[in-house]
């Protein structure tokens, strides 16, 4: 274990922590390696594809498409934020130097907390695309998205940084093993020779109370919803309004169930808890690509116009080079 003496006050500050990672993999050590190494190349990829489509297709270029391409960016960072440190710690390599903890602490409630926002931005949008449809183009526009997004980012970036450093201003004497699979609150503060109260009352109050609003704002945007998409007397209107939403939905359960969960029973310690966590700091981000390209047929369909121009292009390269002439 390293240390640094801190003062006079015959107490310690950690140079090192080690993370003990994933519970029982050692036998499963290689098939857990590979099937990580491929949830975060698909990740990586997937949501690269969506922003692509959304950047490169005229008609994406809407508030909802825009909203989706910052969720994809978003995913991208806080996937990149815990499984390469989750990969290298199945690999045996479990030291993360202090400062690094710090950095991972902030960005992953950064990038994780400014999702939650953009959920609920997400939500009104498709409140105000259907419930009020002829105001859309005022209550939506791009100086408003624009102002939506960069919200979303600088509140998630505030409430971070209160977590980050009321998490860091204590001493760590106790420990410096870490029994979870990335630098999160509650493990932390558990290495911590100082009364804790505070913190953990405002990770409570703080982190569920933001979660659980953002939550019923999204479900009540979405009771409004419903009750104007039952209303559309065409079937392809409803259906179409139907889809859109469904995807949202699905990604925000996927989301916040897992992540309120955590934060409000994190006391427990239990296998259950780090569970959760793993759903939605891994697996969400490589789900929700695969939900919003499935479940939308304007992604589908720019998605294919795409790979189609591409591979018309390679086409024509290919024909065009010597080898090809000499055949």
């Amino acid at each position: 274990m390293m240390f640094r003496t801190l003062d006079e006050r015959n107490s310690s500050l950690l140079v090192d922590f080690i993370l003990k990672g994933l519970p029982c993999i050692n036998e499963l050590r290689i098939p857990l390696f590979l099937l990580l190494t491929i949830i975060y190349t698909s990740t990586i990829v997937g949501n690269v594809l969506i922003i692509v489509v959304v950047n490169g297709t005229t008609s994406l270029h809407t508030p909802m498409y825009f909203f989706l391409a910052n969720l994809s960016f978003l995913d991208i960072c806080l996937s990149s934020v815990t499984l390469p440190r989750v990969l290298a710690n199945v690999l045996s390599i479990k030291t993360i130097s202090f400062s690094e903890c710090v950095s991972q602490l902030y960005f992953f409630h950064f990038l994780a907390s400014a999702e939650c926002f953009l959920y609920t931005v997400m939500a009104y949008d498709r409140y105000t695309a259907i419930c009020r449809p002829l105001h859309y183009s005022s209550f939506m526009s791009w100086k408003v998205s624009l102002c939506l997004a960069f919200g979303s980012w600088l509140a998630g970036s505030l409430h971070s940084i209160t977590h980050t450093m009321l998490t860091f201003q204590l001493p760590f004497c106790h420990s410096n093993e870490i029994d979870y699979f990335f630098c999160d609150i509650f493990p932390v503060l558990t290495l911590a020779c100082a009364d804790t109260t505070l913190n953990k009352t405002m990770v409570l109050a703080n982190i569920a109370s933001i979660s659980l609003t953002c939550f019923i704002l999204i479900m009540i945007s979405y009771i409004h919803i419903i009750i104007a998409i039952i209303r559309i007397k065409s079937t392809d209107g409803r259906n179409k309004a139907f889809s859109t939403c469904i995807s949202h939905v699905t990604v925000v359960a996927l989301f916040y169930i897992p992540c309120v969960f955590t934060y409000m029973h994190r006391d427990s310690g239990s296998s259950f808890d780090m569970a959760a966590a793993v759903f939605y700091t891994l697996i969400t981000p490589f789900l929700n690509p695969i939900i919003y390209s499935l479940r939308n047929k304007q992604v589908k369909e720019a998605l294919k116009k795409i790979l189609k121009e591409k591979i018309d292009f390679l086409q024509y390269v290919a024909s065009k080079s010597p080898a090809s002439r000499h055949l």
